[in-house]
């Protein structure tokens, strides 16, 4: 099952690979690099997923559906060596099947974690059969509105409690502003499930603000380029991306879990004794003196009685005779009666 002690980034390979074995190895060999948890992919059996003339969808109109599909998909040798190239780089393969034949072909490779991808929400029993498996689950919610995500969470529960639930926003790209950040909150209270993001927007800001708000996966579209031919490549992170987005990934959840005791100062001794205040001698002071407002002020270093300590000082009587600008120290005083 998955592991989420920490934030399970996925790189979305997809389609980006364009039907290219030794692609699709180099695009998993980058990701790696990048310190991804994942590599995930997409299986693709045309004929048992859509009619001849479904339509592309609108931000890929270069080739038709069936042409795209049948050209770009590996044989089923090809996915094992995938699978076991993944181990090799020691990042989990992850892959979205879309349809149930996919599924028992990526059984028999021996595939771990599903990812059920937005249109296949409504698809019972599609989902049924994924749940039915008994392997992770990652969820995504892109096209559903609440009623049909219910439905969804309750059918793969009836087999499976190894369930994520990702906020996704199918729009491509997807602004800010409609990544639905609160949505993914929601969520959470909702189903008791964890919770992650699969991110279409264009900078790493959004998957960052996710972590924060307690994603436990993030996925994100990944080529070597934008300018690669294909229907995801123009909306992916290249490898300059993905590696900021791992490392700010790793950095907050740091700044997450590491608890800081604010009584615990013992790291600030040497910064406090430097740039505090002390008590200190505004003019000499003979012994005797009542110490006013006008006898004392604070200045640097922090080393002798702290300014924080300067009304508990005016009143007190000066036990010896103090020259002009030096730290005052509790030697110094009578003490109250």
């Amino acid at each position: 099952m998955l592991d989420l002690k920490h934030t399970f980034i996925i790189a979305e390979i997809g389609m980006n690979h364009d039907g290219s074995f030794g692609q699709a190895r180099a695009l998993m060999k980058a990701a790696a690099e990048c310190g991804v948890d994942a590599v995930k992919f997409q299986m693709h059996i045309f004929d048992a997923e859509s009619l001849p003339d479904a339509p592309p969808p609108p931000y890929f109109q270069e080739e038709d559906r069936k042409t795209f599909f049948n050209r770009t998909a590996f044989s089923l040798d090809q996915w094992k060596n995938i699978r076991n190239y993944s181990n090799d780089l020691g990042v989990e393969f992850v892959c979205s099947p879309f349809s149930i034949e996919a599924i028992e072909r990526l059984e028999e490779i021996g595939n771990k974690v599903y990812k059920v991808p937005s249109g296949e929400v409504t698809n019972i029993p599609y989902l049924e059969r994924i749940a039915q498996t008994g392997k992770s689950v990652l969820l995504s919610s892109g096209m559903s509105n609440w009623q049909e995500l219910d439905k969804a969470v309750h059918t793969l529960k009836k087999w499976n409690d190894h369930i994520v639930v990702l906020q996704c926003s199918s729009l491509y790209p997807c602004p800010p502003e409609k990544a639905g950040l609160n949505v993914m909150q929601e969520m959470q209270a909702r189903y008791s499930l964890p919770v992650g993001l699969s991110d279409h927007t264009l900078t790493i800001y959004t998957s960052l603000a996710a972590v924060v708000l307690g994603a436990k996966v993030i996925e994100r579209h990944f080529s070597v380029s934008r300018s690669m031919y294909g229907p995801d490549a123009k909306y992916s992170l290249d490898p300059t991306d993905m590696k900021n987005l791992c490392e700010g990934i790793r950095i907050v959840e740091a700044g997450l879990t590491h608890f800081v005791d604010k009584n615990d100062i013992s790291d600030y001794k040497n910064m406090k004794e430097i740039f505090e205040k002390s008590i200190v001698t505004r003019r000499a002071i003979k012994k005797g003196k009542i110490l006013e407002r006008d006898d004392i002020t604070t200045k640097k270093p922090g080393t002798g009685i702290k300014a924080l300590m300067y009304h508990d000082i005016l009143g007190r009587k000066v036990k010896r005779d103090l020259a002009e600008n030096m730290i005052v120290s509790w030697s110094d005083l009578e003490h109250e009666s």
